[in-house]
């Protein structure tokens, strides 16, 4: 009936999916294949393979979670309404929403094939093609949040509005719920940033919430998106979240568990820097560059901090979806630090 990698899914798991995949997959032969994905550390992903299909299984983590976290029916709903506009998404095939069959709630989407990549660098592209790809990624983002959410049935998807008061107000909570140590450059981070809100300008969009260079798969080869991946953190919101968040890479360090380009000779590699890649967004879009970049920049850092402390108390309760979740842990401090830098500039 099925097989599974070790420990994946017991026997009485593997049986109750096999019976959902009867009901639901057409064409479903009788016997399937599930195997974990390495990557990821936040919903866990597994290739599910029968004899007719490959697909991805997507499900919440085992054990106790952080309040709305890994909604995986907030994805499914959301890849669904993309469908229908020029944004790049796996496409989607069931959703189950009944926590016996599996343990947890899950979906199943397409198995896109392409080019998975991990270095912000490029050091797989020729530097002659190299711009295409962040030509690529930049006008991916801007499409995204040029869409009309509205149209799609999605205005419940967030609350409009109030976007990095309500955002940091979250974070704040969740870091501290899930806080092993103390950590002084984070508490003046979260001060600064309290201190520093811009006023709403009433932008509103979809926004991913986790968008950068390995969370996208690009066609084999080619500067070019086949999808963007991993939805979890999308909801509706300030779309220069994304954009300072995109653009961390560019200040991150090279060594580490998120490989960065700071101190890089960008234009020796062929890379547009961030000036650069602020003016091509906003020309796609057609708006002003950002007043208020240096808060969004500094709210990106906290922000991916405290998802990164979550991350690591997950890999302490033996709750992650990836054996690298301790070893996250050890860049809370760094991004930290990194955004307190920011604020100075």
């Amino acid at each position: 009936m099925a097989s599974t990698q070790a420990n994946v899914l017991d026997e009485h798991h593997q049986k109750a999916l096999h019976g959902w995949l009867q009901q639901t997959l057409p064409g479903y032969t009788g016997q399937f294949q599930l195997e974990k994905f390495a990557a990821g550390q936040s919903n866990p992903s597994f290739l599910l393979t029968t004899g007719t299909h490959k697909l991805v299984l997507r499900r919440k983590p085992a054990g106790e979670l952080l309040a709305s976290a890994h909604a995986v029916d907030r994805e499914f709903r959301l890849i669904s309404a993309l469908q229908h506009t020029d944004v790049a998404v796996p496409t989607p095939i069931a959703l189950c929403d009944d926590n016996d069959v599996i343990g947890s709630m899950f979906y199943l989407m397409s198995y896109e094939e392409g080019d998975i990549l991990w270095d912000p660098a490029l050091p797989e592209v020729p530097a002659d093609r190299r711009p295409a790809y962040y030509r690529a990624l930049v006008e991916a983002l801007a499409r995204l949040h040029s869409v009309d959410y509205q149209a799609l049935g999605l205005d419940d998807f967030g609350r409009p509005g109030n976007y990095y008061a309500r955002q940091l107000s979250r974070w704040t909570k969740q870091y501290r719920a899930s806080a092993t140590y103390e950590l002084p450059q984070m508490d003046a981070l979260i001060e600064w940033l309290e201190q520093h809100q811009p006023d709403d300008d009433g932008d509103c969009s979809i926004i991913h919430g986790d968008y950068r260079l390995d969370n996208v798969i690009f066609h084999k080869g080619e500067g070019k998106i086949r999808a963007i991946l991993d939805w979890e953190l999308a909801t509706l919101g300030h779309p220069m979240a994304d954009l300072a968040y995109y653009c961390m890479a560019l200040r991150l360090p090279r060594a580490g568990e998120m490989k960065g380009l700071q101190g890089e000779d960008l234009a020796a590699l062929n890379i547009p820097d961030e000036s650069a890649i602020i003016h091509h967004y906003c020309a796609v879009r057609g708006i002003a560059e950002p007043e208020h970049w240096t808060f969004y920049l500094a709210f990106s850092f906290f922000r991916l901090a405290a998802i990164l402390q979550g991350v690591y108390k997950r890999g302490l309760d033996g709750n992650a979806s990836s054996d690298k979740a301790l070893r996250m842990g050890r860049l809370v401090a760094p991004l930290a630090a990194q955004g307190l830098k920011t604020t100075l500039e």
